[in-house]
């Protein structure tokens, strides 16, 4: 079934009045997506992505910075003109905005859903809120606890194989958790900056209703409970954010990591980067979210002018395991991407 679609149209003053007699046809072309067998490993029922190996994690929390989470400017509604189309995805829900024109535009009914790992980029800006890094700074060693380590080991999630013991700096445990997207990784975040998950999920909520994503609710650091719901538009509001943080937009640009103290290389489970502009964000699947993606790309427009394009498209489902939903996100959104490049490329 395919949900009702909306968009907004609101006419910004400027570049529309002065292309009202083109027409920017958007042309939806069916893209195979060819995926590299270690960037996409085998899914568990609520996981990413096969285990990778090692990781770590320690102590004290430090004082929430409230300030981190002010929303920023909401982008100007456009419209795009008519006769011009974009390639949606035919199921799920979906929003993309472009930096400098604003919204492209939504589809599908925007309601609370499972959102599977993309919950990981609200978990790393609160850690970076509370333990900020600048520049090469790799943030202090954390100590890899028993219950990281007994998790590492389970065969329904997406994990990194740690010991208890092992010790790895804050930058690389958040590779750790956004790249292979590692469940315990995100947990013991949690546990280390906030004691225990149940109050650092009260900072993820906080920090959500301070960006003004009312439809969103977080009820666990990884985004394995299928009661961590939001839509294509509230996670497109934290996607505007996130990227303005040096450290992470750099972590989630990364195809592939080597971490010292790991037996393996750690892949990226979002394999359209480097492809159509795609600079990075974040992937999720489960049995209940179906496939999950936030997108960033940078796109130009006709003057040559590069532009920052946010994405989200949730709700994605093809097959029967969260590895096909998966591949399905994956394919559905650089559909997309490349439908909003051709948008961008056509306007002044």
């Amino acid at each position: 079934m395919n949900p009702t679609r909306e968009r907004n149209s609101v006419r910004p003053a400027g570049w529309l009045r002065r292309r009202r007699r083109a027409v920017i046809p958007v042309v939806a072309v069916a893209v195979g997506l060819t995926a590299a067998g270690a960037a996409i490993a085998v899914a568990a029922r609520h996981s990413d992505q096969r285990p990778a190996l090692t990781s770590a994690t320690t102590s004290a929390p430090a004082s929430e910075a409230a300030s981190a989470f002010q929303p920023a400017p909401a982008p100007v509604s456009t419209d795009l003109g008519s006769g011009v189309t974009l390639p949606w995805p035919a199921q799920g829900q979906a929003a993309v905005e472009v930096e400098g024109l604003g919204s492209l535009g939504t589809n599908g009914e925007q309601k609370p859903v499972p959102i599977a790992s993309v919950t990981k980029v609200m978990t790393a800006l609160v850690v970076l809120a509370d333990h900020p890094l600048d520049g090469d700074d790799q943030g202090p060693m954390i100590t890899v606890d028993a219950k990281a380590a007994s998790e590492a080991s389970d065969p329904e999630q997406s994990t990194v194989r740690v010991a208890a013991g092992q010790r790895f700096s804050e930058h690389d445990l958040l590779e750790m958790m956004l790249i292979p997207s590692g469940n315990n990784i995100a947990r013991l975040l949690a546990r280390w900056d906030a004691g225990n998950e149940h109050a650092f999920v009260a900072k993820m909520n906080d920090a959500a209703r301070r960006l003004g994503m009312t439809d969103t609710t977080y009820t666990g650091a990884s985004g394995y409970e299928e009661s961590t719901k939001s839509t294509a538009v509230d996670q497109l509001k934290l996607a505007r954010k996130a990227i303005t943080d040096p450290v992470f937009d750099r972590i989630v640009a990364m195809p592939t990591a080597t971490v010292p103290g790991l037996r393996s290389r750690l892949f990226n489970t979002n394999t359209l980067l480097g492809a159509d502009g795609v600079v990075g964000m974040k992937t999720g699947s489960s049995t209940p979210a179906g496939g999950a993606l936030m997108w960033a790309a940078r796109q130009s427009d006709a003057d040559g002018k590069t532009h920052l394009v946010l994405g989200v498209v949730l709700q994605q489902r093809q097959g029967s395991t969260s590895n096909d939903d998966l591949r399905a996100v994956l394919a559905n959104s650089r559909t997309l991407i490349q439908g909003v490049a051709q948008a961008v490329a056509s306007m002044h």
